[in-house]
């Protein structure tokens, strides 16, 4: 008896054309997860030409093992897990040249329009707070390991269920259940040192 699919992918379609040569569909593909994915490696790396970068290399990768996608999850899960494995890579193997920096945060995305609710510009007041908040909670996310940002990342940012996030990172929603409270945990210790100065 034939093995179900965990879910029914809206891209199934896409998917069969691109893996028979239709360069269009697989541009359909990126057109459709483009966003979605720059704001996750973004969010972990928080360095937007090292985004772009690995965005880049997410779909060029995806083009390439394409032949070899099997279909037992979705193409939205597969192409996340291509991307949080290779942005995990960059991040260990920048670490290892030269540790972490703050200094490697860049603002863009808090200028991007896209990002920003634009009734905070009628305020400057409440704008300077809100790009204060925005840097403290980026510096947060930068203490947290790299497995524990990548959850947060997906979980509170890009808004995927534990479930998805346990297909995309090949763990059980156990585990990331209980890497979220002890990031959580951490962030709020961070923003609790930052309210009180």
């Amino acid at each position: 008896m034939p093995q179900e699919k965990l879910a029914v992918d809206p891209d199934a379609s896409m998917v069969q054309r691109a893996k028979a040569g239709d360069t269009h569909a697989f541009d359909q593909l990126v057109m459709k997860y483009s966003r979605k994915l720059y704001g996750l490696i973004y969010h972990m790396t928080s360095h937007a030409e090292d985004s772009n970068d690995l965005l880049q290399d997410t779909f060029s990768k995806a083009y390439r093992s394409l032949p070899k996608f099997r279909e037992k999850s979705t193409f939205y899960t597969w192409i996340y897990s291509i991307a949080v494995n290779m942005t995990l890579n960059h991040l260990k193997k920048k670490k290892r040249r030269r540790g972490p920096s703050y200094d490697d945060a860049d603002s863009g995305i808090l200028n991007d329009p896209a990002f920003i609710d634009q009734a905070y510009f009628a305020n400057p007041r409440r704008n300077s707070n809100i790009h204060e908040l925005h840097q403290e909670l980026n510096h947060a996310l930068l203490k947290l390991s790299d497995g524990h940002r990548s959850v947060v990342t997906m979980f509170d940012i890009q808004g995927m269920p534990h479930a998805e996030i346990s297909r995309v990172l090949g763990v059980s929603e156990g585990t990331v259940r209980s890497r979220l409270y002890y990031a959580h945990k951490q962030l709020q210790g961070h923003l609790k040192e930052f309210e009180t100065r």
